[in-house]
């Protein structure tokens, strides 16, 4: 998952310090060499394009304030993974707000999805992956969907390794069962 650097090219530790010191041009940088790493995880988490935009936004407008706080403990990345999946779940829990508003006053909002026959196995698969529950759902995410091992996963949810095993571990059960039920198995 490290990125390699062209010669004289400077590293996210300089970057962020500079951008701690108010350099635009630094923290530009930090932002266009991450967004794709920060949109691809907002899209696994929700399966949304249009809503893992307004995340991966989301998530640059707040590390402006961040970068700050960011003390090189981990790899930049780790970092940031912590940082997409909690401003997805602040994005979700709006949307649910949002959505228990909407039933409250009576109003139906059309919701386009996509049609049941016909659907890419991989994506259907990650759909399931988003119903389960946080912690598994982003277990999964990071160990299957980024390629990290689960020592990394862990410090990236700010859990121990045999929690994230855990975690994998029920998940593919519960897939398993929601994967039978969908007619995918």
């Amino acid at each position: 998952m490290a990125m390699m650097l062209d010669e004289g090219e400077a590293s996210d530790a300089e970057l962020v310090g500079r951008a701690r010191d108010g350099d635009r041009r630094a923290f530009g940088e930090l932002v266009g060499r991450h967004y794709d790493f920060i949109h691809r995880v907002a899209w696994r988490w929700c399966g949304n394009a249009s809503d893992a935009e307004d995340i991966a936004q989301d998530v640059c407008v707040r590390l402006g304030r961040a970068v700050r706080d960011y003390r090189g403990g981990s790899a930049f990345t780790t970092w940031l993974y912590a940082m997409t999946i909690n401003v997805a779940r602040d994005a979700l829990r709006k949307s649910s707000r949002d959505m228990a508003k909407t039933a409250a006053y009576g109003v139906h909002a059309l919701v386009a999805g996509e049609p049941e026959g016909g659907e890419d196995p991989t994506e259907a698969l990650w759909a399931a992956v988003r119903q389960l529950p946080d912690k598994q759902r982003d277990a999964v995410l990071l160990v299957y969907g980024e390629g990290l091992s689960h020592a990394d996963a862990a410090e990236a949810m700010a859990i121990a390794e045999a929690t994230v095993s855990w975690h994998i571990h029920e998940a593919k059960k519960r897939l398993k069962l929601l994967m039978r039920s969908a007619g995918e198995v």
